[in-house]
């Protein structure tokens, strides 16, 4: 049974940081991509951050770009985003994502941007406030 589990979401200033952690169990995750996604109140899920499986291949949108990081610890079934300089348009639930068929086969910016995750995560919440 697949299960990814988020973490680390809570309220920041703005211009602060959070690391946000995805504990993945079920599959082996060197093999899959893993991408970080988020979803405002009355808005969209947007991808934010998303991996490759086989070369560590990173995407971010550019409304994160230079300010998030994704990474992964594949021995530890982890995958991270590293959120800095944070704004007030970052509040949302951030959620992890893995995608795991072969067919198609997608780039990370493909993950991110059709939203391709075949398991998902319960979310964590990431409020940006003064």
């Amino acid at each position: 049974q697949v299960k990814l589990v988020e973490s680390g979401g809570e309220l920041v200033r703005p211009g602060g940081s959070l690391r946000l952690s995805c504990a993945t169990s079920g599959l082996p995750l060197d093999y899959y991509m893993i991408g970080w996604f988020r979803q405002a109140p009355g808005k969209e899920r947007e991808g934010v951050s998303c991996i490759d499986g086989s070369d560590d291949y990173t995407y971010s949108a550019d409304s994160v770009k230079g300010r998030f990081t994704v990474s992964r610890d594949n021995a530890r079934n982890m995958v991270y985003l590293q959120m800095n300089n944070l704004k007030p348009e970052d509040t949302a639930t951030y959620y992890c994502a893995v995608y795991t068929r072969p067919i198609p086969k997608l780039t990370a910016q493909d993950m991110c941007l059709w939203k391709a995750g075949d398991y998902w995560g319960q979310g964590t919440q990431v409020t940006v406030s003064s």
